[in-house]
């Protein structure tokens, strides 16, 4: 649960009073290390400053110091701009105000964002026990807090909240420039990530659009796909893969995977190119990108179209060069529990085809050439500003958080193997795990191994309070939506991963403890 601190609160802790500091202090070392967050009011600034100001002289006096109103307030302004370092700022909105229900409009305020926030999720920490005795639901006092059982050992999947409360402001700000110029489709925004996106992958275009399964079908009908064509892909992959190619009316032709790596194995695509065939839709699975030299070199020699689907792999790298930018077109998904996510559905399509990119961005947009011209068949495929916003927010840290989804990955792996566990080819072992080509960076979109007796394990983790995801249980040629187009029986390594596969959780702000408890609770037998 997080805290939202009231100005006795800050008093205490900034003021260092020797009877109340240290409870409250522990209450706050609590919340940050059971996962929540510490909050500070951006409407109660001058509040904090004038209390702590006010605390701040009380003492001086009692200690017979000199000070001037100036120097306490300069000294409380240090105390609070320190304190405020590690903590997060919750906006003043509107809801907040209703100054007639209550004597006191600033507390009143205080109460009100701890009730729009959900009182479930935060509570306002108060060392004043009349307000914690009047609002039980809403405000509590660190030893009652202290008091309740501890509720840590659960580990998410993802961690959206953190990631949030470290980018709070710049999202807000960016949502309030879009309330403001109202432009809630087509804003200013979606030229800005654009331009960064392109800039970051490295190609000439970006087109941004309404979510990752839109992308692909974009890139598709920008390609001209349509019935009676046939794309080569893979049958182990989200859904959405095959579903677009379907949609265009056309046939998608599955290819077995590499043991290694999940990805389509090259050397099995040639051998399904037929006469109908259009194009190669590799997926970059679990952030780690296909053999795109290989797969390119293939497409040349048969002169048809490579669509990376990136969905998962947006920032990793290939030999130096990002995933998105390695063939006809790049497409990626900003669902968001993704690397980079929005808080809905988002997608882009890359490309440093001028052609391309012009038939893209009118096929996303009601194949629009210019207002109510419509030169080609398209789909309501624009994403939404608020959502492009919300990612140029996420895109300021977005390397950073690579690094760390790398350091994560790299704990898992020590503590793994540690006990026991291998990657393919290093021996025998009951787990095995993720293998990254040399020459890729993977975004780690899933941290995903394999183990024996996955239902067992799966149990077992639960047990602790350890989630886990099975990506992905059915491979798309088994699917009864999909058994028909072609080869049920010809991808024996798509069907022995699917049996076998388990993602553990991953997201930037796992910490190594939590980490080393995954690995203990998955391998409690292993060896040390």
């Amino acid at each position: 649960m997080d805290l939202l601190l009231d100005s006795t609160a800050v008093c205490v802790l900034c003021a260092a009073h020797p009877s109340s500091a240290q409870p409250m202090a522990d209450a706050i070392a609590r919340c940050t290390t059971t996962g929540g967050r510490v909050w500070l009011y951006a409407g109660a600034v001058q509040t904090y400053l004038q209390a702590l100001s006010d605390t701040l002289g009380a003492a001086a006096q009692a200690q017979s110091t000199p000070s001037t109103q100036a120097s306490l307030q300069h000294d409380a302004r240090r105390r609070l701009q320190a304190f405020a370092e590690d903590k997060h700022w919750l906006a003043a909105l509107g809801a907040d105000i209703d100054v007639p229900s209550t004597d006191d409009a600033g507390t009143g305020q205080l109460l009100r964002a701890v009730e729009r926030m959900g009182s479930d999720r935060m509570q306002l920490l108060t060392s004043d026990a009349g307000l914690s005795d009047a609002h039980p639901d809403l405000a509590i006092d660190a030893a009652t807090y202290l008091s309740r059982a501890d509720s840590s050992g659960q580990t998410g999947f993802i961690d959206l909240a953190t990631q949030q409360g470290r980018i709070r402001a710049p999202i807000e700000a960016g949502l309030h420039r879009v309330l403001h110029h109202g432009r809630y489709v087509m804003g200013p925004e979606i030229a800005e990530l654009e331009h960064g996106l392109a800039a970051y992958v490295g190609v000439g275009h970006c087109i941004a659009v309404s979510s990752g399964t839109d992308a692909l079908l974009v890139a598709l009908m920008a390609l001209g796909i349509g019935p009676g064509d046939e794309v080569i892909t893979t049958p182990f992959t989200f859904v959405a893969t095959a579903e677009v190619i379907a949609l265009c009316g056309a046939v998608p032709r599955f290819v077995d995977i590499d043991p290694r790596t999940y990805n389509i194995d090259p050397t099995l695509i040639e051998s399904a190119i037929g006469p109908e065939t259009r194009a190669i839709m590799p997926v970059s699975l679990y952030g780690q990108c296909a053999d795109m030299d290989a797969i390119n070199a293939i497409a040349a020699r048969h002169g048809l179209a490579v669509v990376e689907d990136a969905a998962q792999s947006f920032g990793a790298t290939f030999r130096g060069r990002r995933s998105g930018g390695l063939s006809t077109i790049g497409c990626t998904s900003f669902f968001p529990s993704k690397p980079l996510g929005c808080y809905g559905d988002g997608g882009a399509c890359f490309t440093d085809d001028d052609a391309l990119a012009a038939a893209m961005r009118e096929i996303m947009n009601h194949g629009q050439d210019r207002r109510y011209s419509h030169a080609r068949l398209g789909i309501n495929g624009r994403l939404d500003s608020m959502q492009a916003a919300i990612l140029l927010a996420k895109l300021d840290i977005f390397d950073d958080e690579l690094r760390r989804r790398a350091r994560v990955a790299e704990a898992y792996a020590d503590a793994l193997r540690s006990r026991g566990a291998r990657t393919l080819g290093d021996g025998e072992a009951p787990v095995l795990l993720p293998y990254v080509e040399p020459h890729n960076t993977s975004a780690f979109a899933q941290y995903t191994l394999q183990v024996d007796d996955r239902e067992t394990v799966q149990q077992r983790l639960q047990s602790a309070g350890i989630p886990t995801a099975i990506h992905y249980p059915i491979p798309l040629n088994r699917q009864r939506a999909y058994r028909g187009y072609c080869c049920p029986d010809c991808t024996p390594i798509a069907d022995a991963a699917a049996a076998r596969v388990l993602s553990l959780p991953m997201h930037p702000y796992l910490t190594i403890e939590q980490v080393h408890a995954v690995a203990s609770s998955l391998m409690p037998d292993g060896k040390r």
